[in-house]
């Protein structure tokens, strides 16, 4: 990752911070014009340049552009002209190229737990999940336990973190709940009585419908609800969190995968789409449901709206979901240049060599993205 010392990639290539994400651990990135809110064509020719200055910066401080392929040596060079020169345009072929060569899926959940030998008994025990790994990483203090209900190269899972000598935490109120769907929700929700479990909310119909639901918490107070349905291929289906501003969410989930679908009629290929969106006046909220694939099939994230709750407290308990990306240095151009903000430049996590990149959506939610090719050396 570069530093806020990074030298210029040549005499002509000039780089510089952006004034909108000051942190210190924000990328470097490079500029050819002042103004805070690029045109779309704008920023394409950014992100296409974009692309030939990451891989030179991967080659290292010291790299020329003698090292890139002929084909960025080209694009960075006429760019290096700026001054003198209009930008580039770049053609809806390249977008679409490079989109259609990224696979995004939801990939787990991530959370923290005070006992991870009593939250692994309890999922295993009372939801029927499946220990699927865990690691330890004894220099940075923390122990991950992976459960689901199918191998991780397919399944959405849950990523348990236990940080060493903390055994509690605060889940917030803007955390909503996970969704496990079940064949028998009434028989779920004896198991976890006889296992000592806390139900909060007894199997019934969903107002105002027919399908057949509860709630129950597990040992860390996290809300989880059971819904009967038929069998899936992903009963770890939902993950719901609460938002301030509805459309400004969708807007943004929509903006970040934007540059992705911009040029195809198959939005599902290439990003997270809305699925549905539905107001409940009489109890004073709306969800709108997205994902990356059928709600049947497919995990999705609820977010929830309450009628004139504009904030909440998120806590310290639950973390992030983690979505798999081709190259995470791109995506995080992609969700820059969307207005997203980046939290932790694109590059290897210490101990484990997995590169990610990290953003906040406009309520603070974090949202990972992880490479794929680390993701499956991982799971070797």
């Amino acid at each position: 990752m570069a530093s806020s010392s990074s030298p210029t990639a040549s005499a002509t290539l000039q780089w510089y911070r952006p004034p909108t994400f000051a942190s210190s651990r924000s990328p470097v990135a490079f500029s050819l014009s002042s103004s805070p809110k690029p045109s779309l064509s704008r920023r394409l020719s950014l992100f296409h340049f974009g692309t030939a200055l990451s891989q030179l910066h991967l080659l290292g401080r010291n790299a020329s552009l003698s090292s890139m392929p002929e084909k960025n040596i080209m694009e960075a060079g006429t760019l290096a002209n700026v001054a003198q020169a209009s930008p580039i345009v770049v053609t809806e072929g390249n977008a679409l190229e490079w989109a259609k060569t990224d696979n995004r899926r939801l990939l787990h959940a991530v959370y923290r737990v005070g006992d991870l030998d009593k939250t692994v008994k309890f999922y295993t025990g009372c939801l029927g999940m499946k220990v699927l790994r865990k690691r330890d990483i004894p220099e940075e203090r923390y122990t991950n336990a992976f459960l689901g209900y199918g191998p991780e190269e397919s399944h959405f899972a849950v990523e348990l973190t236990y940080n060493y000598g903390v055994d509690k935490y605060e889940i917030g109120t803007g955390f909503g709940h996970f969704g496990v769907a079940v064949e028998d929700v009434t028989r779920t929700v004896d198991l976890v009585k006889a296992k000592g479990g806390k139900v909060i909310r007894e199997p019934g119909p969903v107002k105002g419908g027919s399908s057949i639901i509860a709630f129950i918490e597990d040992p860390d107070g996290y809300t989880f609800e059971l819904l009967q349905r038929a069998p899936t291929p992903e009963p770890f289906c939902q993950v719901m969190l609460r938002v301030g501003d509805l459309d400004r969410s969708i807007d943004f989930y929509r903006k970040v995968k934007q540059l992705l679908i911009l040029w195809s009629s198959d939005s599902k290929a290439y990003g997270m789409e809305l699925h549905c969106k539905r107001d409940n006046p009489e109890d004073k909220y709306t969800i709108a449901i997205m994902g990356y694939g059928p709600e049947d099939k497919n995990a999705v994230l609820e977010l929830m709206y309450h009628y004139g709750v504009k904030e909440y407290d998120k806590g310290n308990g639950y973390a992030q979901i983690a979505i798999g990306t081709d190259d995470v240095y791109k995506t995080a151009e992609v969700v820059r240049f969307c207005g997203g903000k980046i939290v932790r430049d694109p590059g290897p996590l210490p101990g484990i060599n997995t590169k990610i990149t990290a953003c906040l959506d406009p309520d603070g939610w974090k949202t990972v993205f992880v490479d794929n090719v680390d993701f499956l050396k991982e799971l070797e």
